[in-house]
């Protein structure tokens, strides 16, 4: 029997971005998708841009909380056997990466999957910026700063109804929580597919200044603290800083 892939995307005045984003999706070579998008009740043109892709499986309109929370909403709404997040400014880089997670959950076993993924200027999504190389996932990684990029990340719908949802009191570190409580508190197991398989805008709210990574810095201690956990005491200074590799490996 074959899976069903959920794809989220949540997306608030992304008329600049959304139709790349669509079509990245529709331009997929593995039949069984499921693309719900979530919508903050845009203003621009963004819900008309949505209109014109007819592989849209379900579009929800309607305020929200923030991004955290619109994710929620479409895992709720969700009817594949595996979910995955596609930001309204981030792309897959080629057709077939859906194939590609498929593939890896025709291991029973596996509860989740990630892979890398190459930042892109803004302006120029032609020139790569970064890349986010993660290897093969151990728990004990996580103390040593590590985490997978999220926008690859894909888990089956049990493990969700399983641990829950996005913690919505976190602003910019609910996506680096529920990997942590998916991966090193319940154990779920995880298989890495060793390419790339996103392309991310430069930008985020977590790195737009000193502020906001201090910010960030504190949320990601959050994260480990509602979760019973307890990093070393040098873990989440390692996790930027593991950010510089990222303009080496190209």
């Amino acid at each position: 029997m074959s899976l069903t892939v959920s794809i989220i995307t949540a997306t608030f005045n992304s008329a600049a971005t959304v139709g790349e984003t669509m079509r990245s999706v529709s331009e997929q070579d593995y039949p069984f998708i499921e693309h719900i998008i979530v919508d903050g009740k845009s203003q621009d043109d963004t819900l008309k841009i949505v209109g014109a892709f007819s592989h849209t499986a379900l579009v929800v309109c309607e305020k929200d909380e923030g991004i955290y929370d619109a994710m929620n909403k479409g895992i709720r709404a969700a009817r594949g056997e595996v979910i995955g997040m596609l930001n309204s400014d981030d792309v897959y880089a080629h057709p077939s990466v859906i194939s590609h997670v498929v593939k890896a959950f025709e291991d029973e076993t596996m509860q989740a999957c990630y892979a890398d993924l190459q930042y892109i200027q803004a302006e120029d999504p032609q020139r790569i910026v970064r890349t986010w190389k993660s290897g093969r996932f151990q728990p004990s990684h996580f103390y040593w700063g590590w985490m997978p990029p999220h926008p690859t990340f894909f888990v089956r719908k049990s493990v969700y109804d399983q641990v829950g949802l996005f913690d919505t009191s976190l602003r910019s570190a609910s996506d680096y929580e529920i990997m942590l409580r998916i991966l090193l508190k319940h154990k779920m197991s995880a298989c890495y597919i060793p390419e790339v398989t996103v392309k991310m805008r430069t930008g985020g709210i977590s790195n737009a200044s000193v502020r906001n990574r201090l910010r960030a810095n504190r949320e990601d201690r959050e994260a480990w603290r509602l979760n019973g956990l307890h990093p070393y005491f040098f873990t989440l200074y390692l996790k930027p800083l593991r950010k510089i590799t990222q303009f080496i490996i190209r």
